[in-house]
């Protein structure tokens, strides 16, 4: 008995075609700028909407973070917080330890509990070292064991060139990150825990009736930042991580290495504003709308259109949007039965600089056997050659 088997796959297919949805709004936008320098000695400028690196220097080089690690610190606080452990009226109390930290200070007193709620603006709005050294031991009991807990979270967050000793960023020759990785710390702060980033913009905080504002110089000018955290060490210069949202699109940046506390704030302030200015977020497919359409092999149709399954948009200069080369990829043709949202190749968007993105296509609709006629049918075209 004659066996019939599908056709070995088709040769990939490729298509060259790019939703030009937003043409029409491109005059009144600026010519793309090739590149921008920066004067820190690491840096990155990420659009976190598409995840798109805008600009980067040296941002795998390992570097001290001095006091954007209390990042770290909030970032397991709010860990705690979310899963019950804590809450915000829960009372940590203040150790000798604690008390001693020198550096930038909350002014906590020995002896006192301090609600966790006050420790975290003490923490983020004043910058204090003694605040970290609090919720570590409340939260570990002791800053070694919770610089434990911040380097298996830095694993899980995938922050792979990072190591944490203190709570609180002090110089340790251990202890380091780099632009890359506080970036991601940064983005996932946001991402993980929106109802508790509210701390990181507001701009002063009083304890113990001494009244410190925001270190983070971006929050007092009007550029939409609404975060981070800076740091400062002789080893490490000044830094800062900073991020904000403007029409729909959320920057993070992470500079360090700079010389003073001005060339921080001028610095952050223009890449950022370099980063809303020469980049805008194009639309270049609709969750379901159809892509391209696959062959289907013993299916009740012989296409199936793929789609993908969340909207697709880019981060880009408007110079380089008509360069975009965007291919679909699939094995063709398919064996029926194929279920709507089934992957079925995937869709590369290549830019003219910077790395391919691949994004999976999925089939738009579900698509039955073929009835037992249509497909032996089918079969014997394939074996006459029709």
């Amino acid at each position: 008995m004659l066996r019939l088997t599908p056709l070995i796959a088709m040769p990939i297919r490729t298509l060259r075609t790019v939703a030009l949805l937003v043409v029409a709004s491109l005059a009144a936008l600026p010519a793309g700028a090739a590149t921008v320098d920066t004067i820190a000695k690491q840096a990155i400028l990420i659009d976190t909407t598409t995840d798109t690196v805008l600009m980067e220097r040296d941002a795998d080089a390992r570097m001290p973070t001095s006091s954007m690690s209390k990042m770290m610190t909030a970032y397991l606080v709010y860990d705690a917080l979310r899963d019950g452990r804590i809450t915000l009226d829960t009372k940590f109390p203040v150790s000798k330890k604690a008390w001693q930290t020198g550096g930038s200070k909350m002014f906590v007193q020995i002896g006192d509990s301090v609600r966790v709620e006050d420790l975290l603006r003490g923490l983020l709005i004043q910058s204090g070292n003694d605040a970290a050294v609090v919720l570590a031991e409340g939260l570990s009991g002791s800053e070694s064991a919770f610089a434990d807990r911040m380097n298996a979270m830095a694993k899980t967050l995938g922050m792979n060139g990072s190591h944490f000793v203190t709570s609180n960023g002090l110089p340790d020759p251990e202890h380091y990150s780099t632009a890359r990785d506080l970036a991601t710390l940064a983005s996932r702060m946001i991402q993980d825990f929106p109802q508790y980033y509210r701390y990181e913009s507001e701009k002063e905080f009083t304890w113990n009736k001494i009244k410190q504002g925001n270190r983070n110089p971006l929050l007092y000018r009007d550029m939409n930042v609404d975060g981070i955290k800076t740091g400062h060490t002789d080893a490490g210069g000044y830094g800062l991580t900073a991020s904000g949202v403007r029409d729909n699109r959320r920057l993070i940046l992470v500079v360090n290495g700079l010389p003073s506390m001005q060339s921080r704030a001028d610095e952050g302030a223009r890449l950022l504003e370099w980063g809303w200015n020469q980049f805008r977020l194009y639309p270049l497919y609709k969750a379901g709308a159809t892509v391209d359409e696959a062959t289907v092999w013993l299916g009740a149709e012989d296409k199936v259109p793929v789609t993908v399954a969340e909207d697709l948009a880019m981060t880009m200069q408007p110079a380089d949007f008509d360069k975009v080369k965007v291919t679909a990829r699939f094995q063709e043709p398919i064996e029926a039965p194929i279920a709507k949202g089934q992957v079925l190749g995937e869709l590369e968007i290549a830019p003219p600089d910077g790395p391919v993105r691949k994004v999976p296509l999925v089939a738009a609709q579900d698509t039955p056997k073929a009835s037992i006629f249509r497909a032996i049918g089918m079969k014997l075209g394939l074996l006459l050659g029709l």
